[in-house]
């Protein structure tokens, strides 16, 4: 499937910026389900930006804008074609505890996607959910599908819910909130299972799909999943939002233990008024004859 993606977001200050400076983690990678076609990100005011690789693998571009500004404006536009996603289910019919055991001779390469950290805590519901879902008998991929399918039973999708700043126990104790906050449950479900698991920004197809595939649940703005370590060095790939398993559907941008790493844009700006923050996704899908005449 090919999909034209274009992700506006647009920065509006009280009093006018003095000078600003931002990182867009906005340029998807290729994987053996996506390919990026085409993609350029826009800056208005116009500035330069110099490109560098982050510790998790996203490309970042730096900006900087050192003189007075009312607005700032980041579009990222893009054309990506992605591929069918085939699970490794001989390595997903392995138990939770032969996981753990394979895994426990790769621990340097995979320690920090097993730690919490300040937005991802471990508490007393991740450590219940732990043993009722992904005890060490149980295949991963029975493990994982019904986690999944709990994570999207118990918790209530209601965008403006929750922000930022909200913890992770106040997203388990109001049984509500969006997409970052279902996927920050699961990595903190997962991880105290002992499976490597990271958090993952991107987009979506909100709209029914064509092939008559219903609607997926998402704001128009970037969704978040989850992937998880499989032996083999592989990672798969689940939405406990729509409680699903992540597909052609979909669009990886950056990857992190959490939401702050992978992060589509963050920086600061020095002023004496606040900001306010609007945010656009457009994602639409390619027709089929279209497609067949560029392969």
């Amino acid at each position: 499937m090919d999909f034209e993606i274009t992700h506006s977001t647009l920065y509006t200050y009280g009093q006018p910026a003095a000078e600003a400076y931002g990182e867009a983690r906005l340029t998807p990678p290729d994987l053996p389900t996506q390919r990026l076609l085409n993609h350029g990100i826009q800056i208005d005011p116009e500035t330069p930006t110099s490109r560098y690789i982050d510790h998790f693998g996203n490309t970042v571009d730096f900006f900087s804008l050192p003189y007075r500004h009312r607005k700032l404006s980041v579009v990222n536009r893009m054309m990506v074609r992605t591929f069918p996603m085939q699970l490794p289910m001989e390595n997903l019919e392995l138990s939770v505890q032969e996981t753990r055991q394979i895994f426990a001779s790769a621990l340097p390469a995979i320690f920090e996607y097993l730690q919490p950290t300040e937005i991802v805590q471990i508490g007393s519901n991740a450590v219940q959910w732990a043993k009722k879902y992904l005890s060490g008998g149980t295949s991963l991929y029975t493990g994982l599908d019904r986690l999944n399918q709990a994570i999207f039973d118990h918790f209530i999708y209601k965008k403006g819910s929750t922000d930022f700043s909200t913890t992770l126990a106040e997203v388990w104790k109001g049984g509500k909130g969006v997409c970052q906050d279902f996927a920050h449950v699961a990595l903190s479900v997962l991880r105290t299972a002992g499976l490597p698991s990271r958090y993952v920004c991107g987009y979506i197809e909100t709209d029914p799909a064509p092939d008559g595939a219903g609607k997926l649940i998402g704001a128009i703005a970037t969704h978040a999943w989850v992937e998880v370590l499989v032996p083999g060095m592989r990672w798969v790939a689940l939405d406990p939002t729509n409680r699903q398993w992540v597909n052609e559907r979909y669009v990886t941008v950056s990857y992190g233990r959490d939401a702050g790493d992978a992060s589509p844009l963050r920086g600061t700006f020095k002023g004496s008024g606040g900001q306010r923050m609007q945010v656009k996704v457009f994602m639409k899908r390619r027709a089929e004859k279209l497609e067949k005449v560029r392969t």
